[in-house]
């Protein structure tokens, strides 16, 4: 795991960023060993971002003012700018506006999300979800980990997630000649409300947020085979089951050949230090999540705000904090500060960027870009790969195509934000030298829509990136 976040260093430090091959293989939903030798080979993959050069002229701060102090003014913006660029290498600040000011960062949040939780867990850690024997027989407890990638079979929404059916298989080995009758849900790891209080009215159902519950499958999407489509088209937006919890402890059920009427909530009894197998409490089967390096990835790529919050829920838990919108706030604070990062210019409410009370500054995002991107935490640098890539992939996809913006096609990797009146992006761009540059751009006071500001971010970015700024 260690190598692999280092070929990511490696990737902003100096060498070409490549389009991955198969998406299946990629996404680990089909090893490469599983091919059949006589299925056409791949062809060797295109370079899409130009390779970083660490000894390439450092562009200087007047070079940066006169590219995009103009730009940083549009009135697509609004009256409220917040703007930092630095050098990646370096740290060195070059340019900026309100930085230190903490801005509604929107989807932004999940950058410090991500560092923050790979800090916290490692790239390596694998939420557990297990089943242990109830208090009577015949009795098991489904035990929510946080996993919200979990599936309930080889069908599921994100490739090589976690799956029920795996588990049912351990239980039924478990428990031998006795079958189970009944199956109790334990989502007694998070505390709190599901719902963060400063979300919009229409986010739990609005398909991009949901109850945020211990236990759930595929990011309590109600409908995967429709999610996956309309996926595969470009729309992240799903409806969610109102209760992910029991929707999972059902379909567990149904493996398991249990009534769903048989479905409760409730607690694990404790095992005891001696407890024999199938006695109160003891471990009947368990299954582990993707790696968190490839959660991370997810949540990124996607803008998966279920994922986010589970996520934040993770460092709170390896911080020992109540797993809550409350406990994962002052967690993820806790842990920027540890890292360095100007934790007093962080006020989180939830992981996602759903809450409009969030406020980051533009600084504090380019240092965390700067602390990932230098070498000096490799485990932190998993946050790259899942960056849109402009006119691309993700967010960015369609974005960077006019000739205002083109500059930064395959050049600028940012993830974006955007709330009614928000607009956010950040990033890392090279430019035409090959300098490596971080920035952030937060507005929170934008007029109505949505064309105008992302094109008037866009042509910031190409800006950095189609000069050398000196």
């Amino acid at each position: 795991m260690l190598a692999t976040v280092l070929v990511l260093v490696l990737a902003l430090v100096g060498v070409v960023v490549v389009r991955p091959g198969p998406v299946a293989e990629w996404l680990g939903d089909e090893p490469a060993g599983d091919r059949v030798a006589t299925e056409t080979p791949e062809p060797a993959p295109a370079a899409v971002l130009a390779a970083a050069d660490a000894n390439a002229p450092l562009p200087t701060a007047a070079g940066i003012r006169a590219e995009i102090d103009s730009l940083v003014g549009a009135a697509a913006l609004g009256d409220r700018v917040n703007v930092s660029v630095t050098d990646v290498a370096t740290g060195e600040s070059l340019y900026g506006r309100g930085a230190d000011d903490g801005t509604v960062p929107a989807s932004v949040t999940k950058l410090v999300t991500g560092v923050t939780v790979l800090a916290a867990r490692g790239p390596g850690y694998r939420i557990p979800t297990r089943a242990v024997a109830g208090a009577n027989p015949g009795e098991v407890v489904l035990v929510g980990g946080g996993d919200p990638t979990l599936a309930v079979d080889k069908n599921g929404f994100y490739p090589g997630a976690a799956r029920l059916d795996d588990l049912a298989a351990q239980v039924k080995q478990a428990l031998g000649g006795t079958s189970p009758t009944k199956v109790t849900v334990d989502s007694s790891l998070y505390t709190g409300p599901v719902h963060e209080p400063g979300w919009d009215d229409d986010i739990p159902t609005g398909g991009y947020g949901g109850s945020i519950t211990a236990l759930m499958t595929d990011g309590a999407r109600s409908d995967v085979p429709r999610a996956k489509k309309d996926h595969d088209n470009g729309d992240h937006a799903a409806e969610r089951v109102s209760q992910p919890d029991l929707a999972a402890g059902r379909a567990f059920a149904r493996l398991l050949g249990v009534p769903t009427g048989a479905v409760k909530r409730g607690k694990a009894p404790t095992a005891g230090a001696d407890a024999t197998a199938g006695a109160p409490g003891s471990e009947l089967g368990v299954v582990h999540s993707l790696p968190m390096v490839r959660l991370v990835d997810l949540m990124i790529s996607d803008s998966d705000n279920v994922v986010a919050e589970a996520l934040a829920r993770q460092v709170a838990l390896a911080r020992n904090e109540s797993a809550s919108f409350v406990g994962a706030a002052k967690a993820m604070d806790a842990v920027a500060a540890e890292l360095g990062l100007p934790a007093d210019e962080l006020s989180l409410a939830d992981g996602s960027g759903l809450s409009r009370t969030n406020r980051i500054s533009p600084s504090l995002l380019t240092d965390l870009i700067t602390l990932a991107g230098n070498g000096t935490r490799p485990e932190l640098a998993a946050i790259f790969g899942g960056l849109p890539v402009a006119a691309w992939s993700g967010t960015l996809a369609d974005r960077y195509a006019g000739a205002a913006a083109k500059a930064g096609a395959g050049v600028v990797r940012a993830k974006t934000g955007t709330l009614s009146g928000v607009h956010a992006i950040a990033g890392v761009v090279t430019t035409v030298d090959g300098r490596l540059l971080g920035f952030a751009v937060l507005t929170d006071r934008t007029p109505d829509g949505q064309e105008g500001p992302r094109a008037a971010l866009d042509r910031i970015a190409a800006a950095l990136a189609g000069c050398g700024c000196r």
